[in-house]
């Protein structure tokens, strides 16, 4: 019995390329592999092009993309990896503080697509990443492409908060340089 069809938005279109920042925790590589590849189609089927970044676990993902933000130039992220519930409370521990973590970037303005499953088991996550069948990364970027292209219709990327370098640079206009 298949389940609900959802409706999938579009790909959006860009006239300038996106560069996105795959974040995976290869925690359980054979799903991280999947969860990858539905991404990365994704990704250059929208004419995008990608760096990829591997970290321990699922909850230095937020950290790395965090820094990648900080130090780098990319467009968007998507955040990949598989949580499996084990025997004790670590699992909502990752859970919550990954998600609410992503959440928090999304909310500073970061175009985040958060591809890290929380699943009950081995088979549910098999099923979710596979790029044939739900397609979570796929479904994780194609979330961090519209949310780039909004961010580009609504404005620049970087509005910038205090000084800018060409204040600094020209000083005080009403400051004839004499004392």
């Amino acid at each position: 019995m298949a389940g609900p069809t959802h409706y999938q938005l579009p790909r959006p279109e860009f006239d300038e390329a996106p560069k996105l920042l795959i974040v995976v925790a290869p925690y359980y590589r054979q799903i991280a592999d999947d969860l990858i590849a539905g991404a990365r189609a994704e990704i250059e089927a929208a004419g995008a092009t990608h760096d990829l970044v591997e970290v321990p676990g699922a909850l230095e993902v937020p950290t790395a993309i965090g820094i990648a933000e900080r130090m780098s130039n990319f467009d968007g992220y998507v955040a990949l990896g598989c949580v499996i519930r084990g025997e004790t409370t670590h699992y909502e521990t990752v859970c919550n503080d990954s998600s609410r973590a992503l959440q928090l970037l999304g909310l500073q303005g970061l175009c985040v697509g958060n591809g890290i499953l929380t699943v009950e088991n081995t088979a549910q996550a098999e099923a979710r990443a596979d790029p044939e069948g739900q397609n979570k990364g796929g479904g994780a970027a194609a979330a961090a492409l519209h949310l780039i292209a909004i961010a580009r219709k609504w404005g620049k990327k970087d509005k910038g908060v205090g000084f800018t370098r060409e204040i600094l640079l020209a000083g005080d206009p009403g400051d004839s340089g004499t004392a």
